[in-house]
């Protein structure tokens, strides 16, 4: 079952070159307060998996949103995402060869994050036939089907995730609001050890059965987050 812990104690396990994966979208959905205990932790040498590098500047004013601190404390030395044009940090660092940057089709990404909660050998798409994503990391190489060739790309999975819900019981099941879903449903699914930070806590029995979207199973810890 799990298990309400303070922001500060749910980041305490987590040691230089640990693998992490956080749920969102330009920091909508990222776990905030999760974050920011992980980014004054001193934590380092993190490789964080997430679709981008959020911004340096939220729509409440403040300043390097969500996943954004990470970047810009330099706890990061591999990012692997779909894309980081919003965040000039990341091109600077990457430039300064300090920071290690894999770039992933969105929806191989998620394809390969699914896959590595599943338990799947791997992923096949023809997104990247033809182009330097056959030589990237993680693909394994290439096969043909029916005439028509695909990548073969790797599963993915992180040592945590960090997950953010608009309201999460007390045993860790999980309604997310809107497009805040995105990413966190598949991450829940890829990590050994999963923080789920609720906007909303609430008691079990409070989410109707047919709205949870993730289980509570699945879930190790809970943080309670901010009301957005």
């Amino acid at each position: 079952m799990a298990k309400v812990v303070t922001a500060k104690e749910a980041v305490a396990g987590i040691k230089d070159g640990a693998s992490i994966m956080f749920g969102g979208f330009m920091g909508c959905g990222n776990a905030h307060v999760s974050v920011k205990a992980l980014a004054e932790s001193g934590v380092k040498n993190l490789t964080m998996i997430c679709n981008d590098a959020s911004m340096p500047n939220g729509p409440d004013g403040e300043d390097y949103y969500g996943v954004a601190k990470l970047i810009h404390n330099r706890q990061v030395k591999k990012l692997i995402a779909t894309h980081v044009g919003l965040n000039p940090e990341v091109a600077q660092q990457m430039n300064e060869g300090t920071l290690e940057v894999v770039l992933v089709p969105q929806g191989s990404l998620v394809e390969m994050i699914r896959a590595g909660g599943y338990g799947l050998g791997g992923v096949l798409t023809s997104t990247g036939i033809g182009t330097i994503v056959e030589d990237a990391e993680h693909v394994h190489g290439k096969i043909e089907i029916d005439g028509k060739q695909y990548l073969i790309e790797k599963p993915v999975r992180a040592d945590f995730a960090f997950i953010n819900g608009y309201k999460v019981d007390k045993s860790g099941n999980m309604w997310y609001k809107g497009t805040t879903r995105n990413f966190n449903q598949v991450m829940a699914m890829a990590a050994d050890t999963v923080i789920a930070e609720a906007d909303i806590l609430v008691e079990v029995g409070e989410i109707e059965p047919e709205n949870v979207m993730t289980p509570g199973i699945l879930v190790n810890y809970i943080v309670e987050g901010r009301v957005l």
